[in-house]
């Protein structure tokens, strides 16, 4: 092979190297988004659960405004997208969301802090 030959399959693989490591990181940033996004998600609908609590009777297995005795359901405290955590005060629940990606290094933790009349989240990380 002439050297003009071998310096374009050299130009070639590099060019491909390059394109495999841009995909790669691509792929990684949507995953990390897609997380963070998810994890918002099923924050404000535990926040929401939480609200019908609060509003509901307690003859009607609620809270009788207020949120104690409130928990997550079973069902909802770990998810595909992570896992929750529950702290209950009588006017508050704070909700800590950890997510299954991890953003260097550490893993996608998100807290949302749940009133009777909003949903507030945070990303704590």
């Amino acid at each position: 092979m002439g050297q003009q030959q071998l310096l374009l399959i050299v130009l070639g693989v590099i060019v491909v190297a390059i394109a495999i490591v841009v995909g790669f990181n691509m792929f990684n940033s949507n995953a990390i988004s897609s997380n963070r996004d998810s994890i918002c998600s099923d924050l404000n609908n535990l926040g929401t659960i939480a609200q019908e609590y609060w509003r509901k009777p307690g003859a009607m297995g609620g809270g009788d405004r207020s949120f104690t005795g409130w928990t997550i359901p079973a069902h909802t405290d770990t998810t595909p997208n992570g896992v929750y955590v529950e702290t209950v005060a009588a006017q508050s629940i704070t909700v800590v969301g950890t997510g299954n990606e991890k953003f260097n290094g550490r893993p996608i933790v998100h807290t949302a802090t749940v009133s009777p009349f909003a949903t507030t989240i945070v990303q704590t990380h």
